[in-house]
């Protein structure tokens, strides 16, 4: 065991050894180190003296939510016009406005290290909640700490530890190559030479981008552009990623590229990622967990399966029969109905709905009762999922 007094330099190696093991969040075992550094070169007694105290120290530490949202609300006032020119004269000397409740008493926290899906309609207040995480909106109620920060006050330190990347919005110039993109947001960032030039690359083969960089902006396709867009917010290494719609417009292999990115870059950084779509594919391959906000509600805050158990009741039975049934005859939709309710029936394809708790029974009737080539047990469509989850949600609201 390492003896002596506390120095500095023993929180900073203490620090190293938990490193490469702590996600990326508000407060860091480096971070927690260079304080105690501080301590030490102040004159202030230290709490302990050894290597191994210190580790101790540090890796007690409660690790904080890196996204804290606390009755958060956003009202827009909106002026309403008369048609014609009276309504525009009126509208100038006497203005009327109505409230537009866009995000209404939303709570959630968020661990460093997770990809959340925030899934909801046009209009529900997606793209709102992820600006005021952002700093780029003032709420009209409520409390939001994102990566340590309070987003209003956390100035350029705050802004290192994030990136907002909007799916309809571009920073890259149009005519120019993204590689003057990229160097300007590295004079913004402050980022130094020897690490831009590593982090470029770094970033360049895990996006496949290959020549492009010294291509004008305009060249590149929708899928290339988005892949140059995430380099460019992603050159000064942040822990917090905020995505709204990153894979808008693209075609298949450009969202598979993009997906793939994404886990790659969590996995190697512990980076926590909070991303809205209206992609499925995106939610399933992607995040752990789902936020679903509607009409400026929380609807529901937690795992997709739990979500798909609660909301889909029926497991889904897929057929491809064979050439007849036991009596000689092909199988009908009628014969089908027996078993459940038939949702589709298009010979040799059929599939059932059945209760959940009764799929594998009902499965084992049909293989016993028809020619069965292939049987497969589903749940619905995710899509379908989320568009009762929407439906009964408001419902419930109303």
């Amino acid at each position: 065991m390492l003896a002596g007094s506390f120095e500095g330099g023993i929180a900073l190696r203490a620090a190293a050894a938990l490193q490469r093991a702590a996600p990326l969040g508000a407060a860091t075992p480096v971070d927690h180190a260079a304080a105690l550094a501080r301590r030490h070169d102040q004159g202030q007694a230290p709490r302990f003296g050894t290597l191994v105290d210190a580790v101790a120290e540090i890796s007690s530490t409660p690790m904080t939510s890196i996204v804290t949202a606390e009755g958060l609300s956003k009202t827009f006032q909106v002026k309403v016009r008369d048609p014609g020119l009276r309504g525009a004269v009126r509208a100038l000397f006497r203005p009327r406005y109505r409230d537009v409740l866009a995000v209404r008493d939303v709570t959630f926290r968020i661990e460093p290290g997770e990809i959340v899906a925030f899934l909801g309609p046009n209009g529900a207040g997606k793209t709102t909640t992820l600006k005021m995480l952002a700093g780029l909106l003032y709420p009209t109620g409520g409390r939001v700490e994102a990566a340590g920060f309070v987003p209003w006050t956390g100035g350029p330190p705050f802004k290192r530890r994030i990136t907002l990347v909007l799916g309809n919005r571009q920073q890259l110039v149009w005519d120019l190559p993204p590689e003057e993109t990229f160097r300007l947001n590295r004079a913004i960032y402050d980022i130094p030479e020897v690490d831009y030039r590593a982090r470029l690359a770094e970033l360049v083969t895990l996006l496949e981008l290959g020549d492009v960089l010294q291509k004008p902006v305009r060249q590149l396709s929708l899928g290339e552009r988005m892949k140059c867009e995430l380099v460019a917010s992603l050159l000064h290494h942040p822990p917090l990623l905020f995505l709204d719609e990153p894979t808008l417009g693209l075609d298949v292999t450009a969202q598979e590229a993009i997906r793939r990115f994404l886990i790659e870059y969590r996995d190697r950084y512990g980076a926590t990622v909070l991303l809205t779509s209206h992609y499925m594919q995106d939610v399933t391959a992607l995040a752990s967990r789902v936020l679903m906000i509607n009409r400026g509600r929380l609807l529901y805050d937690g795992a997709l399966d739990v979500l798909v158990a609660r909301i889909a009741r029926p497991k889904r039975i897929e057929l491809v029969l064979g050439g007849g049934g036991g009596d000689g005859h092909r199988v009908t939709a009628e014969a089908l109905a027996a078993f459940g309710a038939v949702k589709s029936f298009h010979f040799p394809n059929a599939v059932l709905e059945v209760r959940r708790e009764d799929a594998p029974a009902t499965s084992a009737r049909l293989l016993a009762a028809f020619p069965v080539a292939d049987l497969s047990i589903e749940d619905p469509p995710i899509e379908e999922v989320i568009r009762l989850a929407f439906a009964r949600g408001v419902e419930e609201d109303q």
